[in-house]
């Protein structure tokens, strides 16, 4: 973790990238992400109201071990919540456009996995 505190998006999404520089990690916040959008839509529209417990654990907890098996190292969200979730976000629609790669070597160069 950066000792000075980040102060902008712009200045935390390369940050982000270099703790997601693994390609498994990626592909484990990109289901975790998928899989509670999918039950957030399903929650609402049954109107299951309860199955929203389900939404952050999903997204987080698949998250969440890609960091401490994968990774190895601490989730983002624990320092900077609302970043964090919108990074998600960001890399989220980055993958499902075939953009991240890219994004990936923009930001690491030669040292992309």
């Amino acid at each position: 973790m950066p000792q000075d505190r980040i102060q902008s998006f712009d200045e935390f999404w390369p940050f982000y990238v270099r703790e997601h520089s693994l390609r498994a990690t990626r592909i484990m916040h990109f289901v975790g992400t998928s899989l509670g959008m999918i039950v957030l839509v399903a929650a609402v529209a049954v109107q299951w109201w309860w199955l929203l417990v389900a939404v952050p654990l999903l997204g987080y907890g698949l998250a969440w071990i890609s960091h401490f098996g994968i990774e190895k190292n601490k989730p983002a969200s624990f320092h900077y919540p609302l970043w964090s979730f919108a990074a998600d976000l960001k890399l989220w629609s980055l993958m499902i456009t075939g953009r991240m790669g890219a994004e990936v070597q923009r930001i690491l160069g030669a040292s992309a996995k």
